[in-house]
């Protein structure tokens, strides 16, 4: 019995060393700057991280192809900006990483508000989180953006007047009007100055504050313009547009219903202190706007300065230097490509084979 169990142990472990041996084996290396492998290891966290993102179950054999080849673009064009000199600092990593968290949020979070936010909301800590939404943890996530960041420097620096230079033209810009007029409406908008008071753990203290900011308010011995100056920790207090949406009423804490109504009021109205799970607040209403078909002179938004030209003009630029970049990164990375660079280290058939897994 013990020699049945001694076989059978050495073919596991024979299996799992061939196994993990495979998954070692380099697919490519690059060397413009200093010798790095791309091994199928490498390849398969990448093309798992591409799945969790684009929400698929799996890639073809030619899709691997292309992701092997992403692979060793983004490495040539990282190791010609650090040949170059250039560096991203972990500081900056940080910086965008928060960026990118508190647009999910729809506030500016640190990364421990962002992870007690996740671990509410979904009872997971932020590595699993992470890896669930993007197939990296926090720590393999902030380095996939570092060499996003510094091969982006690197292309951006090489290519500055060939990106840059891109706009649309008048004519372009009318031309985009004329096809889309029909979405360029505005809907009907309120507009709110709402006072927000957290309870932050003294749910009385909150309560007493807003009502001294409500009351002053309503005797005009506080402006709207000084409890904006003044907002902070304590409180936000500031303008806010309202459409008519789900969206808005979420935001706001109150009914559908209850936003439709808040509709019919006459420009001056204060609402009562109204009480949600996280906060206290009130608002007024200072200005009502109907809903009316925009030309291409008006303003996407009541008081502001940006119109529905510039509007288009903005997105049209965004777009166009956009695809000059995908353009310069070709370009690059088409001048990169040599044998001295970089160099596949299986031969096409074996190659084939080896990204042919499930």
């Amino acid at each position: 019995m013990k020699k049945i169990l001694l076989a059978a142990t050495l073919l596991l472990s024979f299996a799992f060393g061939a196994f993990a041996q495979s998954d070692l084996q380099p697919l490519a290396v690059v060397k413009l700057n200093k010798s790095e492998t791309i091994t199928l290891k490498q390849l398969k966290n990448r093309v798992e991280t591409y799945q969790k993102q684009n929400n698929m179950q799996s890639f073809t054999v030619e899709q691997k192809k292309e992701i092997l080849d992403a692979m060793i673009d983004e490495k040539l064009v990282v190791q010609a900006a650090q040949k170059a000199g250039m560096n991203i600092t972990d500081t900056q990593v940080n910086q965008y990483f928060l960026q990118n968290i508190s647009q999910q949020v729809g506030k500016q979070v640190t990364e421990a508000e962002f992870s007690e936010i996740v671990s509410k909301q979904t009872g997971k800590n932020l590595d699993d989180f992470m890896k669930e939404q993007v197939g990296m943890n926090v720590a393999d996530y902030k380095a996939y953006l570092k060499n996003q960041l510094l091969a982006q420097q690197y292309v951006l620096q090489q290519k500055q007047n060939d990106i840059k230079n891109v706009s649309p033209t008048d004519e372009d810009i009318r031309k985009f009007y004329d096809l889309n007029k029909a979405s360029f409406v505005q809907n009907d908008m309120v507009k709110l100055f709402l006072v927000v008071v957290p309870k932050a753990g003294n749910k009385d203290g909150a309560k007493i504050k807003a009502e001294a900011l409500k009351k002053g308010v309503t005797d005009k011995s506080l402006s709207y313009d000084k409890i904006k100056a003044d907002s902070g920790k304590d409180y936000q207090g500031g303008d806010l547009f309202i459409g008519k949406t789900a969206q808005h009423a979420q935001q706001l804490g109150i009914s559908y219903n209850d936003l439709l109504e808040l509709f019919t009021r006459d420009i001056g109205y204060m609402s009562n202190l109204n009480e949600t799970e996280t906060d206290f607040q009130f608002y007024v209403v200072r200005q009502k706007y109907s809903a009316k078909m925009l030309a291409i002179s008006d303003l996407v938004q009541p008081e502001t300065t940006t119109t529905v030209y510039d509007y288009i003009k903005i997105n049209l630029t965004n777009q166009m230097q956009s695809q000059a970049l995908v353009s310069a990164v070709q370009d690059i990375t088409k001048g990169l490509r040599t044998p001295s660079n970089f160099e596949y280290k299986q031969k096409e058939d074996k190659l084939k084979k080896l990204l042919d897994w499930k």
